[in-house]
């Protein structure tokens, strides 16, 4: 359940757009992007915004997406389109620019980022990242390799190398301040290499990439130093739930996020 003491009115940011180039998602699916992709028979889109206008932390939700007249004219979001509290925006070149737009618009901190094709997202996730976040600038939600194997060893994952594990993305990011806003900025640099996982980490400084490859610093410590770098206070949160690095980027994550959504049901 929602935590009484955690931050009220949290606005959350779905990225719902979709990236150059084709998707074989896409391919015989009807239809034209991504967060309209029918994943247990609704929009993927669909599942996120039902996940987060019912939680009680969330007091708005900003969509962001190339194509919002096409999502608007979707049949199974129009229960959305009149609601005030949910705002359908045009995003700009790139993630970081159009997220920092939203900022600086309708997107009032903190915010709760994450994206449409995060259909396993769930209340407890939600419940997870802003506890685990509360009083930073900036987190990142990430899950340890043991915790996603434990349930579904056949998920294939990006997955970067500490010396307290291997971590993949969790597809939750929160920002707590303005901050956050270097570090915002100095990832538009690298979002085209965003499943490069130590070509990241080297892009926020050698002596992080150093770090990791030898094995010396934890995933934590190398949050806290690269905030510190950045004048902002970043954190790691470290997720129990397997299903929270699980999206839909692959046909065979489409199968397994099927499957886990008919178990529960």
């Amino acid at each position: 359940m929602f935590d009484a003491q955690s931050p009220p009115g949290v606005t959350a940011i779905i990225l719902a757009g979709s990236r150059p180039g084709p998707d074989p998602l896409l391919d015989g699916s009807g239809v034209s992007t991504k967060a309209l992709l029918p994943v247990g028979g609704r929009p993927m889109l669909a599942h996120v915004l039902d996940t987060l206008s019912r939680h009680a932390a969330i007091g708005a939700i900003v969509i962001l997406a190339q194509n919002v007249a096409g999502l608007r004219a979707d049949p199974e979001l129009a229960v959305w389109i009149d609601d005030p509290a949910i705002r359908f925006m045009e995003s700009g070149a790139g993630i970081s620019r159009s997220v920092l737009a939203a900022i600086d618009g309708p997107a009032a901190l903190p915010v709760l980022l994450t994206t449409a094709d995060n259909v396993l997202l769930s209340a407890a996730m939600i419940d997870s990242m802003i506890a685990g976040a509360a009083g930073c600038d900036i987190a990142v939600a990430m899950v340890e390799r043991r915790i996603l194997l434990a349930r579904y060893p056949q998920s294939r994952r990006t997955w970067l190398k500490f010396r307290n594990g291997w971590w993949s993305g969790a597809n939750l990011f929160w920002i707590g301040s303005d901050r956050a806003r270097p570090m915002l900025e100095r990832w538009q640099s690298v979002e085209q290499d965003r499943k490069k996982g130590m070509k990241i980490v080297g892009a926020f400084g050698p002596w992080l990439l150093g770090g990791a490859l030898l094995r010396i610093l934890t995933i934590q410590g190398a949050a806290a130093r690269l905030g510190k770098r950045f004048g902002a206070q970043a954190r790691i949160v470290a997720m129990p739930q397997a299903e929270a690095c699980i999206d839909v980027d692959k046909p065979e994550d489409l199968v397994l996020v099927e499957q886990i959504l008919a178990m529960r049901a």
